[in-house]
């Protein structure tokens, strides 16, 4: 293919007169661009230096601040091709447009951003609570826009979408700073049941991280066919629960054999 060098020199020199016309509008653009960014970080940090003032709580601080990210970084985008030159009010409708399929498509997603709205309106969890919801018993890490970030005892991280989480049942561990532990032991009939019940909760009163109010309890709860069965119930502070949990385990069957009372197999009865 010959090409003639005058054909090439006429492209050559439209295009140097188009760039040199539409450079001052790539360059005014990608000006504001950068100093968008910059000032969209800003205003972020600021925003959350506010919050964080205003004493709010870190997870509603946390998503406030990512949804006006995103609505300043939308509003930086629609800034940058305007002036580039393109017709914002075409681009406007194609994006309304693009919008609403993608919402009709994304209909879960939708769901999850609701229950992340609800979740932080109604606060039936905050960040650092154990809860137990959708087969899971972990620890709230992140409240996020569209999913709930938890960390469980045997540090595995766990991912729950925040629509299920908002439209099913919650048990929150932590809300009210105390827990109670529910454990039963089965002594033989043969056994001193005054004498197992007074052992069962001194091993609860001399334990220092059991709660003296509300108090201990330990009260015969079941006749089954082979045993008497005790109910154990010691209260804990939430950080001492699980220690309670395993100490009030030991502490137990240890005095009880010292004591020459045999503990039997419990069984549940239905």
């Amino acid at each position: 293919m010959n090409l003639n060098p005058e054909q090439v020199g006429k492209y050559v020199t439209r295009f140097t007169n188009i760039f040199i016309d539409y450079s001052p509008k790539l360059i005014s653009a990608f000006i504001v661009l950068f100093v968008g960014l910059y000032a969209i970080k800003l205003i972020n940090r600021i925003i959350r230096k506010i919050m964080e003032k205003r004493n709010l709580d870190p997870t509603l601080t946390k998503f406030l601040a990512d949804i006006l990210l995103w609505a300043l970084r939308i509003l930086l985008f629609v800034t940058f091709i305007s002036n580039l030159g393109i017709e914002t009010s075409s681009f406007v409708a194609i994006l309304g447009a693009m919008g609403l399929a993608i919402g009709l498509s994304l209909q879960g997603s939708l769901s999850n951003f609701a229950g992340g709205m609800l979740i932080i309106v109604f606060k039936p969890f905050k960040v650092g609570d154990t809860i137990e919801a959708q087969g899971v018993i972990a620890t709230v890490l992140e409240i996020q826009i569209f999913v709930t970030k938890m960390i469980t005892a045997n540090n595995q991280t766990v991912f729950v979408p925040n629509g299920a989480l908002s439209n099913g049942n919650i048990i929150n561990y932590s809300m009210q700073g105390e827990r109670r532990a529910d454990l039963t032991f089965a002594v033989s009939y043969d056994s001193d049941i005054k004498k197992a019940k007074e052992i069962l909760l001194d091993v609860l009163v001399q334990n220092p991280k059991v709660l003296k109010k509300p108090a201990p309890e330990v009260f015969v709860k079941n006749l089954s066919a082979s045993s008497v069965d005790f109910a154990v119930r010691p209260w804990a502070k939430n950080a001492d629960y699980g220690s309670v949990f395993t100490e009030t385990l030991e502490n137990c069957k240890a005095a009880l054999d010292q004591a020459g009372i045999a503990v039997q197999p419990y069984t549940i009865q239905k």
